[in-house]
């Protein structure tokens, strides 16, 4: 009978720095941020008697003049021109609600979407009735952010080939605050398998895919159900608890940190991932790739 013991080592701890100019800025909610009137005011602020105050705890963030502050967990924001992996709740007329991770679900228009073949034309009746048969409730699509209304809901469009419906693959969830802002989100790894960072929070992993010159034509609506090989899921399964031993540690998420996480992990077994322990260790190497990186 085999027992499996597993004892408490020392651990090597990172060696990063942190000085007061990198740390970073902690408020709680009524905390003065600041009383110069030049700043603009973003999310999770509000002004009173000429003082800039924090309605949540938070990071401050400061892009140029405007300053906003990002709860460690909160429901998605969405911005125009985000990535978002979601899923298709309801089908209404001449649009499709869709479960984003946002305190609304957010809507697809049908207008929004590239036709079957890629055709350029007006939307006909024929098109209202075949909505179903483009994407139907359950359905898992990537889509981009084209406008946020009055009332926070979003309006997406697929009308780029690299977006659409998605096939095979598996599905994390994570905290929207822990996916890193990138120039693009979807990436192939060179372990053989391709990732989506949506801004939302939902990252989609899937085998990366061989035929995309024949895909591009169905305009997004054609998904490959050939069987998934044993390598290519075995890969999956590994990114998938990488993903997870990061978010558990509170680490950005983004190409670079997944792959060097998922390279740290290979000296173990996939189901050992899940154990405290290694999560520690292979964040800790994973972490101090990073730093050295960076210099």
């Amino acid at each position: 009978m085999a027992v499996d013991i597993r004892l408490a080592v020392a651990r090597k701890r990172v060696t990063e720095v942190v000085t007061a100019e990198n740390a970073p800025h902690l408020l709680a909610p009524g905390d003065i941020i600041t009383t110069d009137s030049s700043f603009m005011r973003g999310h999770g602020t509000y002004m009173e008697e000429d003082k800039l105050l924090a309605s949540v705890a938070g990071v401050v963030e400061k892009v140029n003049k405007l300053i906003c502050v990002r709860p460690p967990r909160t429901r998605y924001n969405g911005e125009v021109g985000d990535i978002v992996v979601g899923r298709i709740t309801e089908v209404q007329q001449k649009r499709w609600k869709v479960d984003t991770n946002t305190r609304l679900d957010s809507v697809l228009l049908l207008s929004s979407v590239n036709l079957p073949g890629g055709e350029l034309r007006r939307r006909s009746a024929e098109d209202e009735l075949a909505m179903r048969s483009y994407l139907k409730e359950g359905d898992l699509i990537s889509a981009e952010v084209q406008a946020v209304y009055s009332d926070g809901a979003l309006s997406l469009h697929t009308r780029s080939l690299k977006y659409g419906k998605l096939g095979q693959g598996v599905l994390v969830q994570v905290s929207p605050s822990l996916i890193k802002r990138r120039k693009t989100h979807f990436h192939n790894l060179t372990c053989g398998a391709s990732i989506i960072l949506g801004n939302n929070g939902f990252i989609w992993l899937n085998p990366t895919p061989l035929g995309v010159e024949e895909e591009a034509g169905a305009g997004g609506f054609v998904t490959n159900l050939e069987p998934v090989s044993l390598s290519d899921r075995e890969v999956i399964s590994r990114l998938r608890n990488c993903i997870l031993a990061l978010a558990a540690q509170k680490m950005l998420l983004y190409d670079t940190s997944v792959l060097y996480c998922y390279e740290a992990s290979l000296t173990h077994q996939i189901k050992d991932l899940l154990k405290t322990e290694v999560i520690e260790d292979i964040v800790m190497e994973t972490r101090q790739r990073l730093v050295d990186q960076e210099g």
